[in-house]
């Protein structure tokens, strides 16, 4: 809380200054049709900006019925605030405060999967959507299929009235509309998948047809799964943002939101049950949403991840003092144009040289505190379509991957676990402790570590560790690494390669 400032709520709203925008609608009158999966910070500053749009606009049967599927946390700020939080759209021109009304319910799926169940099961709802991170789909990121020894999804299966996993939570609310004769759900992912909905239909599919066929053949061919690509900075915000964003309130906030104004939503259009009318309120509706996911993958993700590994074994806490320093930009720059760059099949009218120098604006924007640590998270999740996916095409044409291989490099150092002072790193990756086991037992020789990562096939799948033209650019960028230290690597790659 902030000081002895009242909490922003339905009651109190009323009080802010009149040039911060607030819900201009019957908040009471909407009703939900949206239940979201997943339920943080970049939904929030994201697709819950688009419905709070059409709520604005007199769409008010989209309402968001939010779930966390882990954590108390956001309905335990968000429940005594009426679900109301503030949007802070940060750019070095300033600020925007928005308090966002779109969330109409909370639910925690751990404590009661009997309500979220409920929800999903409810005829009004009629998309589903999710921003539950890669590892989320409890799925193997090498090959995009369902992980079937996964604990969750094993214990779905034991018991899929009490559902544990994303899929696992699909699956039962699909079955129980069917049996209701209530019409399938349209399902949005929103995560840095490829192809997510393709991926998303192949996993849930797996899960329900493993305890039921008839189901799993149900969802493969009868549900809605349209893809999606996302883009909007979204840096976790602290303590200290929330208390001085509530002194610019007026209000005590205890869960904002903090962004850039650059958003970005490309959907393909395929919603059975209706949609709000997402592309009034900016977003971009197509047939195939491919060429748009892979450029955003390969430019900004790519480059977001090399920056993250690179910058936090560097000293940097934020990607805008990375990029601050000339090598590291000049990295980035060199690893969009030269290297992701030809690998793109580009979506019509894209305007690519704009984009990257869009991207790399965005990351210097003064305004944003992304860490290198929040975005280093999950990397064996990250990897393979963040960098991998390109340097396979890179391969098979003979063409040099010398940045990419660096990124991936600096993700071996960072899983280690030991930064370039000797200091414990938290690495947060649900393979964690086994990375940081292989690089114990390989430690001091670069060539070593690097053998035994690449053998971790849920990562790199079964080509490249055999494969020279990607071991070796990958063993000389961690042996520069380790002996001369990030920024010294960086200084001689960016000026060489």
């Amino acid at each position: 809380m902030s000081g002895s400032l009242p909490r922003l709520s339905l009651r109190t709203i009323g009080t802010l200054r009149p040039d911060i925008r607030r819900p201009d609608y019957d908040i009471s009158a909407i009703s939900a049709g949206i239940v979201h999966l997943g339920v943080g910070a970049f939904h929030r500053a994201h697709q819950a900006i688009y419905v709070e749009d059409a709520l604005a606009a007199g769409e008010r049967r989209w309402g968001i019925v939010a779930a966390s599927l882990r954590h108390t946390s956001t309905r335990d700020a968000l429940a005594p605030q009426d679900g109301l939080y503030t949007l802070a759209v940060n750019s070095a021109e300033g600020e925007q405060l928005r308090v966002i009304g779109a969330l109409r319910g909370l639910i925690v799926a751990p404590e009661n999967p009997a309500a979220l169940l409920a929800a999903l099961a409810n005829p009004t709802i009629r998309i589903v959507t999710l921003t539950v991170t890669e590892k989320g789909y409890c799925h193997d990121p090498a090959t995009g299929e369902l992980n079937e020894d996964h604990p969750d999804i094993r214990a779905d299966l034991s018991t899929p009235s009490r559902p544990r996993s994303t899929t696992g939570f699909l699956a039962e609310a699909l079955r129980i509309r069917r049996a209701a004769g209530t019409a399938p759900f349209s399902i949005v992912s929103c995560d840095n998948l490829p192809a997510n909905g393709q991926t998303l239909r192949r996993v849930l599919a797996r899960h329900a047809s493993l305890s039921d066929p008839d189901l799993g053949a149900f969802i493969a061919g009868e549900v809605a799964f349209p893809s999606t690509m996302i883009d909007r900075i979204v840096p976790a915000a602290t303590n200290t943002d929330r208390a001085d964003l509530s002194q610019r309130l007026g209000l005590s906030d205890a869960w904002p939101v903090i962004t850039e104004p650059f958003t970005q939503w490309v959907i393909e259009d395929d919603f059975p049950q209706g949609r709000p009318r997402f592309e009034e309120y900016g977003a971009e509706l197509v047939r195939d949403v491919a060429p748009y996911e892979t450029m955003k993958l390969r430019l900004l993700n790519a480059s977001h991840s090399t920056l993250a590994y690179l910058g936090y074994l560097a000293g940097y806490e934020t990607i805008a003092e990375t990029v601050g320093n000339k090598s590291f930009a000049r990295l980035v720059a060199g690893l969009m144009d030269e290297e992701m760059g030809p690998t793109l099949s580009l979506p019509a009218g894209a305007d690519v040289e704009a984009y990257k120098r869009a991207l790399l604006e965005r990351f210097r924007n003064p305004a944003l505190r992304h860490r290198t640590w929040q975005i280093a998270m999950d990397g064996s999740q990250k990897l393979p379509q963040r960098l991998l996916a390109g340097a396979r095409e890179r391969i098979a044409v003979h063409a040099p991957i010398t940045r990419i291989a660096l990124g991936v490099a600096a993700w071996m150092r960072y899983v280690g676990g030991i930064d370039e002072k000797g200091a414990r790193i938290d690495v947060r990756d649900p393979y964690a402790a086994r990375l940081r086991a292989l690089v114990d037992a390989a430690r001091p020789d670069a060539g070593s570590i690097v053998a035994s990562l690449l053998r971790v096939r849920e990562i790199f799948g079964d080509d490249l560790a055999e494969n020279r033209s990607f071991s070796e650019p990958v063993t000389s960028a961690l042996e520069l690494l380790l002996r001369v230290g990030a920024r010294e690597t960086v200084r001689q790659v960016s000026n060489s390669a």
